[in-house]
């Protein structure tokens, strides 16, 4: 059985981290290390987090911390517990998401298995008009489209040597994307992982805010030389997003 990471960046998340922390608590796997990377919340979020800190310590195999100082943002902060960690394999869940009961059994299995750089499973997407699934896929045609960061999980080793570039709120589009293009070993399960609501930063409801995010995401394809056809996917993407959200 390996060891597995799992990282939660938080901010003021008083009123949603503790269905996160649960999910993970209630994990059917048993080896895994919980790291909280707080950026330094000025609500009850933090002390949310330590009032769980008995409860997961307690369990064999478990351990959690809480880090709680100013940052240069979510990706920094995903940065920093990445080096933090100890785990084989780390996932990264945000503070208004959570994980499906046998999410890290299903990821870990799949490393033993393949021993994948990066791997992602569905995600069940919360949103306005309805819940929908985000099916993972990737591959000649899909590329990383399909990229679904909440039900992601990497090597310690890859994210340590490829860290986020702190340049957008699209950094781990960027990780995921080099990836591919470097013909590092992506891996995809279409089984459900975790759980994403609609209304943070890459779900903004504006039309600057969704050409915000085709320019970055086409300027991602581009930095990478793939095709100039996935502008017209982004923008379909995109647009469907604006709508059912």
């Amino acid at each position: 059985m390996i060891n597995v990471s799992v990282l939660t960046v938080s901010f003021n998340a008083e009123k949603t981290i503790a269905r996160t922390i649960e999910s993970v608590l209630k994990q059917t796997y048993k080896n895994i290390e919980y790291i909280i990377i707080d950026g330094a919340s000025g609500d009850n979020t933090v002390s949310i987090a330590k009032s769980y800190l008995e409860k997961f310590n307690s369990l064999n195999g478990r351990s959690m911390k809480i880090i709680s100082e100013p940052d240069k943002g979510m990706y920094d902060a995903l940065n920093k517990g990445a080096g933090l960690s100890h785990g084989d394999i780390v996932g990264q869940i945000n503070a208004d998401d959570w994980y499906e009961p046998d999410a890290v059994q299903t990821m870990a299995e799949l490393w033993e298995r393949e021993h994948y750089d990066l791997a992602w499973g569905s995600l069940n997407v919360i949103a306005g008009a309805g819940n929908f699934v985000k099916h993972a896929k990737h591959g000649l045609l899909w590329s990383t489209s399909h990229w679904c960061h909440p039900a992601a999980f990497a090597s310690r080793e890859i994210l340590l040597k490829y860290p986020y570039p702190l340049i957008n709120s699209h950094d781990d589009f960027d990780f995921a994307t080099r990836l591919y293009v470097e013909k590092k070993k992506l891996i995809t399960v279409d089984k459900v992982i975790s759980n994403f609501t609609f209304g943070g930063m890459s779900t903004k409801k504006s039309f600057s805010e969704v050409k915000k995010r085709i320019d970055e995401i086409y300027g991602i394809y581009k930095k990478y030389g793939l095709s100039r056809l996935y502008y017209v996917h982004r923008l379909i993407f995109e647009t469907v997003k604006y709508i059912i959200t």
